[in-house]
């Protein structure tokens, strides 16, 4: 028998996944990428513990994945958080659940979980090419930009896990999306998720305080009251918080032309107990001396209530004790792509099969963030990408032998 030719054009962890369930199979398989060394942004990922996936109860997990959540839950059913860590304690690599339940390696980085990977696939057969870019076709052949010039090939069957459109530098730059849009895909235009957002400060607020984490707050919006702490930047606020708010706060102002991400100053104080506690104090101290000794309220949180009071007036303790607890803080668009941790958008749902076949394109599958969904962070982007993969390699198997 011949054997079939799988191309999978990606190599990071979607594609990766892919390869690993393939190559089970008589099949030869062969990963492209377009960069020198595959799988950059997860690596890069790895540099602050590579957060592969988390612990909380699976009914929650499934359902983070907002509008996507149904349409991802076969995959995911089928490579469960809990999968995801024995698949890498079978590569040698152990995990540990931190105080907020998210999962990472012990080694608290991505490299060694890499490195065994590929060889775990190496050793399997499977080719890697590298600096190999996707250019489109010619006929049934896909094109590949090469070092040694362009290169065509006539796979059986061929999987792209190409990425989204955030952290370009790093290969996912959405150059696919003519490619699969000129043939008919529909495609959803991407958007930053797991973003910053900017914001107008004066200049002395953003000399001052540019760098400031933001501690022990609560915020809110559509997206609920979630606790945790943000960053100020020079041009607005970012960190893990902000991200958790970043699709409702984005979809505000799509909708709405303007959005505004509330903040508890302090959220384990009533607003009673505040009103009294600053009540007591003198009018005749300063603002930042009947705060300070009021609530212990100071630094950057200070700064951030006279920025955002508007024409309140901070003299009267039942105002200012009503902005500690809800300071809408305006938010003015969401920052680039380029530095979002992920992307929103990419191929509809309504183009792929349930096996993750492009209906216009046979024997074209499509895995990760290519697909139009988001996550917040805390494990669940990897999670769905791993899941993906092995979903659209259990969907290239079965319409192989079909």
């Amino acid at each position: 028998m011949n054997t079939k030719e799988i191309a999978i054009i990606g190599g990071g962890p979607s594609g990766l996944a892919a390869a690993e369930i393939l190559s089970l199979s008589n099949y030869s398989i062969t990963v492209y990428d377009s960069m020198p060394t595959l799988s950059r942004k997860f690596l890069l990922a790895g540099k602050s513990g590579l957060n592969l996936t988390h612990a909380e109860d699976y009914s929650r997990f499934v359902n983070r994945f907002g509008t996507a959540s149904e349409r991802l839950r076969p995959a995911l059913d089928a490579f469960r958080p809990d999968d995801l860590r024995a698949w890498a304690e079978e590569l040698g690599i152990e995990t540990f659940v931190g105080s907020s339940r998210r999962v990472f390696p012990k080694a608290m980085k991505a490299s060694p979980l890499l490195r065994a990977w590929l060889k775990r696939l190496e050793s399997r057969g499977v080719k890697i090419r590298p600096r190999h870019r996707w250019v489109g076709y010619s006929g049934q052949d896909y094109l590949f930009d090469t070092p040694d010039g362009q290169l065509a090939v006539k796979p059986d069957a061929v999987l792209l896990a190409l990425g989204g459109a955030s952290w370009p530098r790093l290969g996912s730059d959405a150059g696919w999306v003519s490619l699969l849009s000129n043939a008919g895909v529909g495609i959803s235009p991407f958007q930053p998720a797991n973003c910053g957002f900017d914001v107008v400060w004066d200049e002395t607020f953003r000399e001052r305080f540019a760098g400031a984490a933001v501690k022990s707050v609560t915020a809110t919006s559509d997206a609920g009251t979630i606790p945790g702490e943000f960053v100020i930047t020079r041009h607005g606020i970012e960190g893990s918080l902000v991200y958790a708010h970043a699709a409702s706060l984005r979809e505000q102002l799509a909708t709405r032309g303007k959005a505004a991400l509330m903040v508890d100053l302090m959220p384990g104080r009533p607003l009673e107990r505040l009103v009294r506690d600053l009540t007591r104090q003198g009018s005749k101290a300063s603002f930042s001396n009947r705060l300070r000794k009021g609530t212990g309220i100071d630094g950057v949180k200070l700064a951030l209530l006279r920025t955002f009071a508007g024409d309140h007036d901070l003299a009267d303790p039942d105002v200012i004790s009503k902005l500690i607890k809800n300071l809408p803080i305006a938010v003015l668009r969401p920052r680039p792509i380029a530095e979002a941790i992920s992307s929103a958008g990419g191929v509809e749902w309504n183009s792929i099969g349930l096996n993750y076949m492009v209906k216009a394109i046979p024997g074209l599958f499509v895995a990760g963030e290519m697909l139009d969904w988001e996550a917040p962070t805390g494990g669940y982007l990897l999670t769905a990408c791993f899941a993906t993969g092995r979903a659209a390699a259990h969907g290239i198997t079965e319409w192989l032998e079909r």
